[in-house]
């Protein structure tokens, strides 16, 4: 099953689903952008709007991609917010922003599966603003290690979807490849995971301005 089939099929139990590593990106997203600010917002693989209430009341507008159809109209259907635009796209090809026209990208559990990270540290940077921030919170490459992914049940069935793995190291020499500075990183545990290795690496980078 492709990645975006799956997602479709994950759409309707998403949000209900006992899910400790969406409950934590949630946790960490709200933590760490409480010191960020922008007024126009990016937002990478929405899915079912779990992060995009806390961005539309954070910036003047949003505009929130995914793939999915059908992840995205569950997001349109709880959120009434007037200053979020949904667009379906696909991270992979050039996304629709213009140059220069955000302040604050923000990518959540997505890049787990997408293998050309390069690419997307190029089009963050061609869509920020100078001095502009990219925010991304990943599944930690050491639960992928132990073979975590992403994985969900539909009629008694469980689903693996398709992953790749990304080391730290990756997204270090990526985004400074593609001109964005490191300014926070952090890794983060749930509650239940007690002398587990860390579920989520969160990531904050900045468009150099010179």
């Amino acid at each position: 099953m492709s990645v975006r089939a799956a997602y479709e099929q994950w759409a309707s139990t998403y949000d209900t689903d006992r899910n400790r590593t969406r409950d934590l990106d949630q946790m960490v997203t709200e933590r760490v952008l409480s010191r960020v600010r922008g007024t126009q917002i990016l937002e990478l693989g929405c899915g079912t709007g779990k992060n995009t209430a806390l961005l539309a009341r954070m910036g003047e507008h949003v505009h929130a991609l995914d793939f999915s159809a059908a992840m995205m109209e569950r997001a349109r259907a709880k959120l009434s917010f007037p200053n979020i635009t949904f667009t379906q796209a696909d991270l992979t090809l050039p996304w629709p922003c213009a140059d220069g026209a955000v302040d604050l990208i923000v990518g959540n559990l997505v890049l787990e599966h997408i293998a050309d990270l390069p690419h997307i540290f190029a089009e963050a940077w061609r869509c920020l603003k100078p001095g502009g921030h990219l925010f991304i919170c990943e599944l930690h490459p050491t639960r992928q290690y132990m073979g975590k992914q992403a994985t969900f049940r539909h009629n008694e069935i469980d689903t693996l979807i398709a992953a790749f793995v990304h080391h730290v190291s990756d997204f270090f020499k990526d985004a400074a490849h593609a001109g964005l500075t490191l300014i926070d990183l952090q890794e983060w545990w749930h509650e239940e995971d007690q002398d587990k290795p860390p579920r989520l690496v969160s990531f904050l980078w900045q468009k150099r301005t010179v």
